[in-house]
């Protein structure tokens, strides 16, 4: 096997591996998983919002998990490591599943993505963008762009500090996209204006609620 070939059949085996975890976690609050090769086996590190959920009684779920994995991806000796997501609010993946399971409970997408975006913002984030698209309400597919302070969307900072979550509700009319975006941390460079500029973003928002 070439090694080009082999990377991209360990890159497809992680992506398999991912939703996997994703389908079995989706209880539990699932976040993402980081996979580690080790002299050991290979470690895999699940963060979900309620650990509990991904361990089971006396660890007896984690453990059927882990041997069906190891049968099912052929991976030598994998070892599941569960943490728990310190603050679920500034956690994209979460956040984008929450929006998307209030939709499809019949939740109506505007409203909870207002209520979202302001408990993240609370939380501490620097800012936020929630994007739905698909049938929302209607026969045509649109989308509607939700947002509060100071959010990158391309170059480095997008790349290192922007969090992006994404998540499906399926409805009777079709399928509807979440996607979230969080800021937890202000790039360093960046200057007062920014913050000014969110500041006046708020109070012309507290103004139109008003």
């Amino acid at each position: 096997m070439s090694v080009q070939k082999f990377f991209i059949n360990e890159g497809l085996k992680e992506s398999q591996l991912e939703n996997f975890l994703r389908e079995k976690f989706d209880k539990a609050g699932y976040s993402h998983s980081d996979i580690q090769r080790t002299p050991l086996g290979t470690r895999i590190i699940v963060y979900a919002e309620k650990p509990g959920l991904v361990v089971g009684k006396s660890g007896k779920k984690i453990n059927d998990i882990t041997l069906e994995i190891k049968e099912k991806f052929s991976l030598e000796n994998p070892m599941l490591d569960v943490r728990e997501v310190e603050n679920p609010f500034l956690d994209a993946q979460i956040i984008a599943n929450k929006i998307a399971k209030g939709i499809e409970k019949g939740g109506f997408y505007k409203k909870l993505a207002n209520y979202y975006m302001d408990k993240i913002m609370e939380a501490g984030a620097i800012g936020v963008e929630i994007r739905v698209a698909g049938k929302l309400g209607g026969e045509r597919g649109r989308f509607q762009t939700f947002k509060q302070g100071y959010i990158k969307h391309s170059g480095y900072y997008a790349d290192t500090l922007v969090q992006t979550g994404f998540a499906t509700a399926i409805l009777k009319l079709g399928m509807v996209g979440v996607k979230v975006k969080i800021l937890t941390q202000m790039p360093e460079d960046l200057n007062e204006k920014v913050l000014e500029r969110i500041e006046l973003n708020e109070e012309k928002r507290s103004e139109k609620n008003e």
